[in-house]
């Protein structure tokens, strides 16, 4: 091999290993401070201006007070059949009146005298109405007086028996007015037959319309849990002539709501089955003296035995039925009680604790002129 070749390759062996060496030196300083600065790091603490994410656990409140408006309910198995009876049961030509035949009726002149009332008389001795009927009238006839100092108040009709509405109905022939609206009721078909029903007249001229002292009473009666039954504006609907001395007795809350919106009692059980059902919206009350009710409508289970109404669990209540198709619960939010109430103490069927029978044709013609 010539010289030349040998002297180039160790030159460039040389120039290579030169490399190398210079390369490993290279590498080991940079490795050298690079383990220094590892040694030397410090945690950087974060800024005040950022939240760092931490893993809480959500606590259940303890603080939460349960809402006293709220009410609960529970079930209770009421008799279909009870759908005929109670305040609220709507009585007229298409909806007939099934007597329980131990309705609670009192004699209005010895509850009278027991009470030592003679600011109103009674036009005959053997008029009777339900006891429930009878505490809410003397109360209104009572604040009547001591507004007015009127005592010409005169009770000229109350409860009636189907016999005696047939007597009266025979009388008239079933005739009607010149407007077509019937002079007295069908049998079966009047108000007076359920003893929730009462006619004022007045002792001075016979003819009670509701107006001068008297306006007081029919402006104000459903304080005292009574409407006027027939007015004038709901004649197509009622299909009775405007009677300002019929009251019928359905109950505070429900007297409040009829009498400030304006509706009849055929309009208040339409609305109330088709608003105000358990299912849906309930009917909220507030009457004048600040008394809270709720109200509903519950269907009855024709063809059982026994119907499943629901009831509030711990409030005072009422169940009627409305003579139909179904039941209405009245909750009285403000009456509490601790053990809620047997469903038997509030079907009108199961209230009458002491009968008082009304003798057949107990009434005169004294009625004749307000015979609905």
């Amino acid at each position: 091999m010539p010289k030349d070749i040998n002297k180039e390759k160790s030159i460039n062996r040389a120039k290579n290993l030169t490399q190398l060496v210079i390369c490993a030196v290279i590498l080991g300083a940079g490795g050298y401070n690079v383990y220094n600065a590892y040694g030397n790091m410090k945690t950087v603490p974060s800024s005040s201006y950022v939240q760092e994410p931490t893993e809480t656990e959500v606590e259940e409140p303890t603080d939460i007070v349960p809402d006293a408006e709220k009410v609960v309910f529970s079930y209770a198995a009421v008799p279909t059949k009870d759908k005929f009876y109670g305040d609220l049961i709507l009585v007229n030509s298409e909806n007939e009146y099934f007597s329980m035949s131990d309705e609670d009726l009192v004699n209005i002149v010895d509850m009278n005298d027991e009470r030592g009332i003679d600011y109103f008389t009674v036009a005959e001795n053997t008029y009777t109405i339900l006891r429930p009927a009878y505490e809410p009238m003397v109360q209104m006839i009572d604040d009547f007086y001591k507004l007015y100092n009127n005592d010409t108040l005169q009770i000229y009709g109350s409860y009636r028996s189907k016999k005696y509405q047939q007597e009266i109905y025979d009388r008239y022939n079933g005739e009607t007015d010149e407007d077509g609206f019937p002079r007295t009721a069908l049998p079966g078909h009047s108000e007076h037959e359920t003893g929730l029903a009462f006619d004022f007249t007045e002792t001075t001229d016979l003819d009670y319309q509701g107006q001068g002292d008297f306006a007081w009473i029919n402006e104000n009666c459903y304080k005292y849990g009574f409407i006027v039954r027939y007015t004038e504006n709901k004649e197509k609907i009622t299909q009775i002539r405007s009677e300002p001395w019929h009251f019928r007795y359905v109950g505070i809350a429900h007297a409040t709501y009829m009498t400030k919106n304006d509706l009849c009692l055929e309009e208040y059980i339409d609305l109330l089955r088709d608003k105000y059902n358990y299912e849906s919206e309930h009917l909220q009350v507030t009457t004048d003296d600040g008394a809270h009710y709720e109200i509903f409508f519950v269907p009855s289970s024709d063809g059982d035995e026994t119907t499943n109404v629901p009831v509030p669990s711990g409030c005072k209540y009422d169940i009627s039925g409305n003579n139909s198709d179904g039941f209405i619960v009245t909750v009285h939010k403000d009456e509490k009680t601790e053990l809620g109430q047997e469903t038997a103490d509030t079907t009108e069927a199961e209230a009458a604790t002491e009968t008082e029978s009304a003798a057949d044709g107990e009434e005169t013609s004294a009625e004749d002129e307000a015979a609905e």
